[in-house]
């Protein structure tokens, strides 16, 4: 048998043509937008450029490259299997030409497809999209000026700066994200979505929210610092899809308004989600648009427009200087997400639990947890939080009138100043408090905690400060099936004082100390 080796100059030159055709495979995959004609000089409109590049680099997969410089462009719209980069050094600033903007379909009937239909960069049913970069996504959104305070008109021509929806294997990372005019970034009816490291600056007009997660599935949100004049993490339901499976970890937030929301459309509702390791502090910009220096709420969880909200864990989570740190609330505003939609009933609100929760610097409204007649909250449960109120309550307000405020806009200082400081529980059961340690700064006279038309509720391990005139750390009213028990109350005030409709509640197992039972 004889073997035929081949000449050693085969073998280069088959090394070289390999090489050469790997190099032409790698440049083919890699648009440099500027080779298209894109100016980084902050005031051509690149958009058909860029959007060349972008046709372009889903023709093979690939990446489109947003070198240093500053890329003026209107509404692009991205393809399925492309990268975006957005350099260090590069900024993506928005038109602000509003009829650059083409009208938008989402292909997803949802609650303001009539009037939020415009968009930077823009993704319908797509596959495998990623935008990243150290680089900065500016909307501009100061120049689209608002005229009138009249719905829906109020709400239009100002584009999204991130608008996806209907698609699936969506990553947002790394990038720095800027004044957009309406929200920041909007998800609608997406699966497998990662947002993460971002660094979020939304204070330049109304309606801006940090980020909208809205009927999405299989969403991770990671390792992000938000500062917004509107709603920061804000998890929605404008249509009958779900948001669920999703998780928020380690964040840092701040808000004007609620630093992370649940609602409040809820139409389809929220289920299987967690928060975990997430600070949540006053805002750097102190003059406002809405809301609050500080915030209105750290963790508000709304449900108004029918739907379900179930399966929810919060924990650890440390809130400075929102005027309330906690609001869980069912009311019944009913919304239709279009008008064609039957009415919606009431919602169900059920299987929630907060834990390892450090509050400080809170005004002294007091937290309220609250359903409806007939519709209660369902097995809520608070484990080991603190709270540290300005306090300033008086002893009359334990018997303040709440008006049930059903259809009304849901706010976590909707009611004004509560009967309790701490936690005002209406219209629950399957209440569990566990470990609750709360204090105020000011004189306070009201109960630190009021239940009212609660059903099958125990508090345990409850540490509440009070004052001289206050008629007991914890009020009870139209309340049944509930127990006290291994809590501590060191002052001369009753634990427990019941009032009308109160039955069957034991106290048992407490160290009084000097106080009374």
């Amino acid at each position: 048998m004889h073997l035929k080796i081949a000449h050693p100059y085969c073998y280069a030159l088959s090394l070289a043509t390999l090489l050469c055709f790997s190099a032409a495979t790698l440049r083919a995959q890699y648009y440099d937008i500027t080779r298209f004609g894109a100016k980084g000089d902050g005031v051509t409109d690149n958009t058909a450029a860029i959007q060349q590049a972008i046709d372009s680099c889903a023709i093979t997969g690939g990446k489109v490259y947003f070198p240093a410089g500053k890329f003026l462009t209107a509404t692009l719209q991205l393809r399925s299997n492309i990268t975006v980069h957005v350099s260090a050094g590069a900024t993506v600033l928005a038109n602000t030409d509003i009829s650059k903007y083409p009208h938008l379909d989402a292909g997803i009937p949802f609650y303001g497809e009539l009037w939020a239909r415009q968009a930077v960069f823009f993704g319908k049913q797509l596959d495998n999209i990623t935008l990243e970069g150290s680089g900065t996504l500016d909307g501009q959104g100061a120049s689209f000026v608002i005229t009138t305070d009249k719905k829906p008109e109020r709400y239009m021509n100002r584009p999204y700066l991130l608008w996806f929806a209907g698609c699936t294997n969506v990553t947002v990372k790394d990038l720095q994200l800027r004044n957009s005019a309406f929200w920041m970034q909007h998800y609608l009816g997406c699966s497998f979505v990662n947002i993460s490291g971002l660094r979020i600056w939304n204070h330049s007009n109304k309606n801006n929210d940090m980020m909208d997660i809205d009927g999405c599935r299989y969403v991770t949100i990671s390792n992000i610092i938000g500062d917004s004049d509107d709603d920061g993490i804000t998890i929605k339901s404008t249509s009958p899809l779900v948001s669920e499976y999703i998780t928020v970890t380690n964040c840092v937030l701040s808000s004007h308004c609620n630093a992370l929301k649940f609602g409040t459309e809820s139409t389809g509702g929220f289920r299987n989600i967690t928060v975990s390791n997430c600070i949540i502090k006053p805002s750097g910009q102190t003059s406002t648009i809405y809301g609050k220096p500080a915030g209105i709420s750290g963790v508000a969880l709304e449900m108004v427009d029918g739907g379900i909200m179930e399966n929810v864990a919060i924990n650890n989570l440390v809130i400075e200087g929102t005027e309330v740190p906690l609001f869980i609330r069912l009311g019944n505003r009913a919304r239709k997400y279009r008008e064609s939609a039957a009415q919606p009933g009431k919602g169900v609100l059920r299987n929630v639990h907060l834990s390892n929760i450090l509050a400080t610097g809170s005004a002294g409204i007091g937290c309220a947890l609250v359903g409806l007649p007939g519709s209660p909250i369902e097995e809520i449960s608070l484990s080991n939080i603190s709270i540290q109120s300005a306090g300033g309550g008086k002893a009359a307000d334990m018997g303040k009138i709440i008006e049930e405020k059903e259809k009304d806009y849901p706010e976590a200082t909707m009611f004004g100043v509560l009967p309790a400081y701490g936690f005002y529980v209406r219209h629950a059961t399957g209440l569990r408090l566990n470990d609750i340690r709360l204090r105020y700064k000011e004189n306070e006279d009201r109960p630190a905690i009021v239940l009212s038309d609660v059903k099958g509720f125990s508090v345990s391990g409850l540490e509440a400060q009070t004052g001289s005139n206050t008629p007991a750390a914890v009020y009870a009213e139209q309340s049944s099936n509930g127990v006290l028990f291994q809590s501590v109350q060191s002052s001369g005030t009753p634990l427990l004082k019941t009032g009308k409709g109160a039955v069957n509640i034991s106290v048992t197992g407490n160290s009084m100390k000097s106080g009374k039972k």
